[in-house]
């Protein structure tokens, strides 16, 4: 579709009097000066509004600073998604984080017994397994021999048990191809999805959908252009493989629109896209409400969302895409194919000090 070169971090520390800092970051394709946009607003706006605050440790002084924000009126009449948004969901990860250090707790400890509160009966007390699936191995400019190659290379040297691949090639029968010869090279008791990026039109997903399902394909993400609920709706209506989508989507509203139209079977909302962890928590409160299965998109490459992922019980499966993982003091880590369960205190966000001194950027 594009090329990049780079990963963006553009994100926030809130640091308390005490020294005590919490961290929160977006997920950009690190164009600086739209990175720039992103982090001018969390300076000029959110800190102003911010800085001289108290904090204490409840969660209801996460949500009252964030709504502070959100509900500033110059910012509501800027935009309630999109580049605001993602600003404030860094400042609202970084509130989430802090929460989870003044605690001593890992964010998804804390995300389950708010889960308990919130809900009729517990959670069971016991984790269940986080299935990571593969995104790295399977991007469009690849040929098939290194489709082949690094899905192989993914399931019977690193354990993985999953993979995505994406399709969007100018002729459906190459994308059907392509999809064939990975499901040969993995075979059936892999799970395999596939990811369109937005690509097709409602025709073409139609005609795919049949062809993937004699595939064993288990979803098709990002099938149709990411606003067009109606045809998202007859796309599910008329069968196949299941239909996942959130990336593209930036606040609650979107996401209710297409539950409410029958329009999705995978909700896959994003910390980095939303705003931050609490409106992540939203979105999959009304998912699982609603009967929908829910799994993580992970613009933050997993660190935010192993945490998420593991304060929903539901929440079984997680994206992995392993570009930034060495610059985070707690990696998101696979093992055998499950996702370690994070055990330091926060959300997973600290970054290394290395990392700032290897790839920032001025970010004014």
């Amino acid at each position: 579709m594009h090329q990049i070169t780079h990963w963006g971090v553009p994100g926030v520390k809130v640091i308390l009097e005490n020294g005590v800092e919490g961290c929160g970051f977006a997920g950009t394709h690190a164009h600086l000066p739209t990175d720039r946009l992103i982090t001018g607003f969390i300076d000029q706006v959110c800190g102003p509004l911010l800085i001289g605050e108290s904090f204490g440790p409840s969660l209801s002084e996460v949500d009252r600073l964030t709504d502070k924000v959100f509900h500033f009126p110059p910012s509501q009449w800027l935009g309630r998604a999109g580049l605001t948004h993602v600003a404030l969901g860094a400042v609202n990860t970084a509130l989430w984080d802090l929460a989870a250090k003044q605690a001593g707790q890992p964010l998804w400890k804390i995300l389950r017994q708010h889960r308990a509160a919130s809900v009729a009966g517990s959670p069971p007390e016991k984790l269940e397994p986080l299935v990571a699936y593969n995104t790295d191995i399977g991007w469009l400019d690849r040929t098939v021999d290194q489709l082949t190659d690094n899905a192989k290379r993914a399931c019977q040297e690193e354990g993985f048990r999953a993979v995505k691949m994406k399709v969007g090639k100018p002729e459906l029968d190459e994308d059907i191809s392509r999809v064939a010869a990975v499901r040969q090279a993995i075979g059936d008791a892999i799970v395999l999805m596939v990811d369109a990026n937005g690509k097709w039109n409602l025709a073409t997903a139609l005609a795919a959908a049949p062809r993937l399902a004699d595939l064993g394909v288990q979803w098709v993400e990002e099938p149709l252009w990411y606003d067009d609920v109606a045809a998202h709706a007859e796309l599910v209506r008329a069968g196949g493989p299941a239909v996942a989508l959130g990336e593209q989507l930036y606040n609650a509203y979107e996401f209710s629109n297409f539950m409410r139209a029958d329009a999705v079977h995978v909700v896959q909302p994003d910390v980095t896209r939303l705003c931050g962890v609490s409106e992540w928590c939203t979105v999959t409160d009304a998912a699982i409400d609603g009967g929908f299965s829910v799994v993580a998109h992970a613009g933050d490459m997993g660190q935010v969302h192993a945490h998420t992922s593991y304060g929903y019980h539901e929440v079984r499966w997680l994206e992995y895409i392993p570009w930034i993982r060495h610059c985070f003091e707690e990696p998101v880590t696979v093992r055998d194919g499950l996702v370690a369960v994070p055990q330091d205190p926060g959300a997973g966000t600290s970054l290394r000090s290395d990392a700032i001194e290897r790839f920032g950027q001025p970010w004014r």
